[in-house]
């Protein structure tokens, strides 16, 4: 009898494949709201970095957004340019706003012209910076700093607003 002969496997290596065709042109949606946004956040994934606008109570076909491309972020309103770091930057602009309709209050603690509340970007791929803009008029902006103009994609998931924006073109 010969000798049996072991063979080890060697489990096959996993490989991502990110998604591509998203572009880097405006991407926009034309409705509002009157529920308030009460958040920012972002994330870190294996293809793209995400930030996420939650405005609880929203219906996801009420749910308007403007994302693009620009030179500089000006806030509405007062015009004032807010400085956004990175090789280029989005601003994103949700239709609903950061403040309670009856009231007046804001709720969602940001400050113009500061980072985002609880966003600590260090790690990240492609987000360099993160401002809070403003809230004018039942719309809120948000200046998103990122690594080069890179294709992204804006989502309505629930009752959130969600721009993934890429690492790579690839």
């Amino acid at each position: 009898m010969g000798a049996a002969l072991a063979v080890a496997t060697v489990p096959a290596q996993a490989t991502t494949t990110c998604p591509t065709g998203w572009g880097s042109l405006d991407k926009s949606r034309s409705v509002g709201t009157t529920d308030s946004v009460t958040n920012a956040r972002t994330g870190r994934h294996t293809c793209y970095d995400r930030l996420v606008v939650d405005i609880p109570g929203a219906d996801k076909a009420d749910l308007g957004y403007s994302v693009r491309y620009v030179s500089q972020v000006h806030q509405d309103g007062s015009g004032r340019v807010v400085p956004v770091t990175g090789g280029a930057v989005l601003e994103v602009r949700v239709t609903a706003p950061a403040y309670d309709i009856d009231t007046g209050s804001p709720t969602y603690p940001a400050r113009t012209g500061r980072p985002l509340p609880g966003v600590d970007l260090a790690g990240y791929r492609t987000f360099r910076d993160a401002r809070f803009v403003g809230s004018f008029e039942g719309d809120t902006q948000f200046g998103l700093g990122v690594r080069a103009r890179l294709p992204f994609r804006v989502q309505r998931v629930d009752d959130r607003i969600v721009v993934d924006v890429a690492h790579t073109w690839r």
